[in-house]
């Protein structure tokens, strides 16, 4: 399996920011244009962006989905994408205009019938991105914390047809303090499936280390280190 590297665009008031742990309260902006921010990502080598509406995962619905499809569309780069996905009209709004893979989060516990059916009408196109707090599955935008650990859910989806999990540690998420790696392993030795990593890398140590600790890690997302320019994306790609 091959490793891949998915630079982070988190857009908020239509720029691109980075939270610290999900408060919404504790912003950075990096860039006035996803748009300009993909570019560069996409110039640089990236197979694959990661993009989240921030605004629509609080809000529960889309509202930044313009800068994304500009970057599916006018972009040599896949596009995933999570935040505000709620009904099948959003991931069908999203699939069938040039994004290649929608993230479902929150939707997993709140509306697990709508995931399943999803999961069986678009299969790897979807990716289920459990963002976990000790261990337990946090929802609405990482606001508030549930009773169901994380492994629990990863196993249940996987058994309706989950390929592709993203997990994310929300306490390590912006705070450069390395991924919680046996997490994450842990995930994919559970289900099976392939795990994409979440939150902490801060050097390419991490990201050799993720690589090496299990098959199913299958790749991670990088946001904060590259805007504070701990490593640059040339960087992590050849590693």
């Amino acid at each position: 399996m091959t490793f891949t590297i998915y630079p982070a665009i988190d857009i908020r008031g239509g720029k691109c920011v980075r939270l610290l742990q999900g408060d919404y309260n504790q912003e950075t902006i990096y860039g006035d244009s996803p748009f300009e921010m993909a570019s560069k990502f996409a110039n640089d080598g990236s197979e694959w962006i990661h993009m989240v509406d921030l605004d629509g995962a609080k809000a529960g619905k889309r509202i930044n989905d313009h800068h994304v499809l500009k970057v599916a569309q006018e972009l040599d780069a896949k596009v995933q994408i999570g935040g505000g996905i709620r009904t099948e009209e959003d991931v069908a709004y999203y699939l069938d205009n040039g994004v290649d893979r929608v993230i479902l989060g929150s939707s997993a516990i709140s509306h697990p019938d709508f995931v399943k059916k999803m999961l069986s009408r678009y299969k790897e196109k979807i990716a289920i991105g459990i963002d976990a707090r000790d261990g337990y599955v946090a929802v609405e935008g990482w606001l508030k914390t549930s009773e169901i650990k994380a492994v629990d859910l990863g196993k249940e989806l996987a058994e309706h047809g989950a390929e592709v999990f993203i997990f994310t540690d929300i306490t390590k998420d912006g705070m450069l303090s390395g991924p919680n790696i046996e997490a994450i392993a842990e995930l994919g030795e559970a289900t099976g499936k392939e795990v994409i990593a979440s939150g902490g890398v801060s050097t390419l140590e991490d990201l050799s280390n993720l690589r090496s600790r299990s098959e199913s890690i299958s790749g991670a997302i990088v946001g904060k280190a590259l805007y504070t320019n701990k490593f640059t994306l040339k960087q992590a790609l050849e590693v």
